[in-house]
């Protein structure tokens, strides 16, 4: 009983030894190009309610509950969403807009974990395109990091970038 013991309490130590040498910091980045104007492809970012027909979330609980606060787009737009396990609860507010060029999101996430990101958009025209980038960023607590060992969160979230990118891109390209 003693060894097992010891066992256990040495693989604990190692665990958190190799889960507090891991990175704090993560970044998820995916790009898309669009053939469709940036003020029309910013629009579908920059204005809150627009978000359900493309983003991979409303896909994954077509049910979640959405409420908006503030002004309809750009800064002080607030979306806050409660839905299933899979997308859970949280807020996105746009902290910084700059018309047809870039979006700054403060994400809060309540559930399944707490935690505070920064997403970010960018839109460059290029000729009749644009070049959309979609960027979140942010620090792991201790639980983020042990989580990270099992779970690759660029996979997971960029896939999701990847789906949003593609629906977006359809709904402007059709315009």
């Amino acid at each position: 009983m003693l060894e097992l013991i010891m066992i256990l309490a040495v693989v604990a130590v190692l665990f958190v030894l190799i889960v507090s040498r891991r990175p704090a910091d993560f970044q998820v980045v995916r790009s898309a190009v669009m053939a469709a104007p940036a003020p029309l492809v910013f629009e579908q970012v920059n204005n809150l309610k627009k978000w359900d027909a493309w983003s991979p979330w409303a896909k994954l609980d077509p049910n979640a509950h959405n409420a908006f606060e503030g002004p309809e787009a750009g800064v002080g737009a607030v979306m806050r969403w409660a839905g299933n396990n899979k997308i859970g609860e949280g807020s996105m507010t746009i902290v910084d807009s700059l018309p047809g060029e870039f979006i700054r999101f403060k994400l809060a996430f309540l559930k399944p974990f707490k935690a505070t990101n920064t997403a970010e958009f960018t839109f460059k025209a290029e000729g009749d395109q644009t070049l959309v980038t979609w960027r979140m960023f942010g620090s792991n607590n201790f639980i983020g990091k042990a989580m990270s060992l099992f779970m690759n969160c660029d996979a997971m979230v960029g896939g999701q970038f990847e789906q949003g990118l593609t629906a977006m891109k359809a709904i402007v390209e059709a315009a």
